[in-house]
């Protein structure tokens, strides 16, 4: 009775752990941002191609994410005033703010930790590209061979898109002091599941009891 008991209290544990989500895997790369007021939009062009008005905000953020859709935004919001309130308009030219963001220590690559985030103001040709304005404030710049930015004034010093595995989650802003064990909702339903084994033995024990 008593290893039937064991076994089904097991494989009660085991379900409880197969029910626990799985760890997608991500990619580790530079995002690019364009303001929308007060807000950050999710860039539909890369910065190659995309040409920013006078008076406009794009930022770019390193981190790990699963797709757009889950991607971190900068961690300053778009304020052209404030970021290009010391550089004065200028005939010919255009001013393009630009909050650049290497992200959280957990983003960066093994053996590598991320600049501070700052801002910077690029005054440049009217026609000129996302990228350009970039390059104006933030060299050296790195792409790869699809024109995919790779690194921000050096940063990363290596690597561009590359899959981060499921065992290796990326790290949001907020701090996560799992540690890569299973969730505070799965030890609770293992619990559970003990808490309810442990009564029926009791319970099987006293209707034997004479």
């Amino acid at each position: 009775m008593r290893t039937r008991f064991l076994v089904l209290v097991l494989g009660a544990v085991l379900t409880v752990l197969s029910a626990a989500p799985a760890q997608a895997a991500g990619y580790r790369y530079w995002s690019f941002w364009q303001s929308s007021g007060a807000k950050w939009t999710y860039a539909t062009e890369g910065p190659a191609t995309a040409r920013p008005a006078d008076g406009s905000v794009n930022g770019f953020r390193f981190s790990v994410s699963e797709d757009s859709g889950d991607s971190a935004q900068p961690r300053r919001g778009p304020d052209f005033a404030a970021i290009c309130a010391k550089t004065p308009a200028k005939d010919g030219t255009k001013r393009i703010a630009l909050v650049i963001d290497p992200g959280a220590a957990g983003d960066a690559p093994q053996g590598e930790a991320p600049p501070a985030l700052r801002t910077a103001c690029a005054q440049v040709a009217e026609g000129a590209t996302s990228a350009e304005a970039l390059a104006a404030v933030a060299k050296p710049l790195r792409y790869n061979s699809q024109a995919l930015l790779c690194a921000i004034s050096g940063y990363p010093k290596s690597g561009c898109g590359e899959q981060v595995s499921a065992q290796e989650p990326p790290s949001r802003d907020a701090k996560d002091d799992s540690g890569g064990g299973p969730s505070l909702g799965v030890v609770a339903g293992i619990a559970a599941v003990l808490g309810l084994g442990v009564a029926a033995l009791w319970q099987s024990r006293r209707r034997r009891t004479p």
